[in-house]
């Protein structure tokens, strides 16, 4: 699942404008039916933002305490297990294995 913008690569949007398409698409998969009002989309990403920012500083942090130079999937996974609750966090790590594993193959 990508969310395709017209505009071309070059061009940066900023992210809460990224998150807003995928945000309707995963609700599509889940819920063919239902809607989402732009405040509810708003408010939605407000929080991917924010848990985005919580996971990049950690994953940053566990890459300055190692010593390397380079985030790498081992620390977001790491602040990952960190940051989320139990469940939630094992579901994101096999999501995201799942993702890494789809890209270094294709």
């Amino acid at each position: 699942m990508s969310c395709v913008h017209a505009q071309p690569h070059w061009r940066y949007t900023s992210v809460a404008d990224s998150f807003s398409c995928c945000c309707k698409q995963v609700l599509k998969q889940v819920h063919p039916d239902t809607g989402i009002s732009s405040k509810a989309i708003s408010i939605l990403n407000s929080f991917i933002q924010d848990q985005f920012e919580k996971i990049a500083t950690e994953a940053a942090k566990l890459a300055r305490y190692s010593k390397k130079p380079t985030v790498t999937s081992r620390e977001i996974q790491t602040a990952v297990r960190l940051i989320l609750p139990g469940e939630l966090a094992k579901h994101a790590v096999s999501e995201g294995t799942k993702a890494v594993t789809k890209f270094t193959s294709a």
